[in-house]
């Protein structure tokens, strides 16, 4: 992913960017406030399609959208929509070689546009939810999805819709990027490099990547791949926001919003002593990557409406 800087390819993609304008794909927002829910029904457009071969590319990127920590400390929480195909194989060498801040950084910037995109995707389904009656095709769709009727029911009762909306909802932006980090050290495992798994989720249907170690008794399992980053953060939240294990998360989250109390990463970050194996020690050590790297801040973030992005990383698309 990362060579010298073509000069001529980084001009063409502030040209590009210039011409387009902040709002050259944005589409008609209606913004809805809904029991504290701010809902998004963005209509999709098409992302343009850059490649990025260098970290000098990324870097200027980064500063022709005004999407750097010093303007975000200045008060702008506003996020481009960017995505990206894939953590380039150079990145885990180059990440030795940089300092630990600009690894960071790197890392935060890249990962926090797929967070509030697989939020806001979730914020629509929510948005069904709560408006659609309770036999509409998209309800019931929702209602199988996430495991709360079976395929052959043919509407809801309340008490369904009640239990799916506690089961579609966001989570924090400080608690999935403390994670991520975490799991993926830093976009450098050899799970992330090789299929895209920043939160080291499990696969038992034998399409996983096989562990060096595997554990005794667990039977045929993997890490699970993806096709893209942002398939692995949704992957993530659907896992947190269905799976038995994170109950505790889910009744906590629902408990607060009721109370009309902010839902926070490090909060969460308590409920999740069924993660790892190192239970209570893993949860503080979410909680102290979400302090020591201020994750907090990226709470107050949103995404902005400007042109999507998506960012070739991968040499064959060069």
């Amino acid at each position: 992913m990362f060579i010298k800087l073509k000069p001529f390819l980084a001009l063409s993609v502030l040209l590009v960017l210039s011409a387009l304008g902040p709002l050259a794909y944005a589409q008609e927002a209606q913004v809805k406030l809904i029991s504290n829910d701010i809902l998004f029904d963005m209509a999709e457009s098409k992302p343009l399609n850059l490649n990025i071969s260098s970290l000098d590319e990324l870097m200027l990127l980064f500063d022709s959208l005004n999407y750097t920590p010093e303007n975000f400390h200045r008060g702008n929480k506003s996020i481009p929509r960017l995505t990206f195909d894939a953590v380039g194989q150079g990145w885990s060498s180059v990440s030795r070689q940089i300092p630990v801040k600009q690894k960071k950084m790197v890392f935060f910037r890249l990962m926090t546009p797929l967070v509030l995109l697989a939020n806001e995707k979730i914020l629509q389904e929510r948005q069904v939810i709560m408006s659609a009656p309770l036999d509409n095709i998209e309800l019931i769709a929702l209602g199988i999805k996430y495991k709360v009727i079976g395929s052959a029911d043919r509407s809801l009762s309340e008490s369904q819709r009640q239990m799916l909306l506690e089961r579609v909802d966001i989570l924090p932006p400080s608690l999935v990027l403390a994670q991520a980090a975490k799991e993926s050290g830093w976009g450098t495992s050899r799970f992330t490099l090789e299929g895209n798994a920043l939160f080291g989720q499990w696969d038992f249907n034998g399409n996983g990547m096989e562990p060096k170690q595997k554990r005794p008794g667990l039977g045929r399992y993997g890490l699970a791949r993806f096709e893209t980053p942002l398939a692995s953060v949704e992957g993530y939240l659907f896992n947190l926001n269905t799976h038995n294990a994170y109950q505790k998360l889910r009744t906590l989250r629902a408990q607060s919003r009721q109370a009309k109390q902010a839902v926070t990463g490090a909060a969460l970050a308590g409920t999740l002593d069924r993660y790892s194996e190192r239970g209570h020690a893993y949860v503080e050590a979410i909680r102290q990557m979400i302090r020591t790297n201020k994750l907090y801040l990226a709470d107050e973030a949103y995404l902005n409406d400007g042109a999507p992005l998506h960012l070739l990383t991968r040499p064959s698309q060069i």
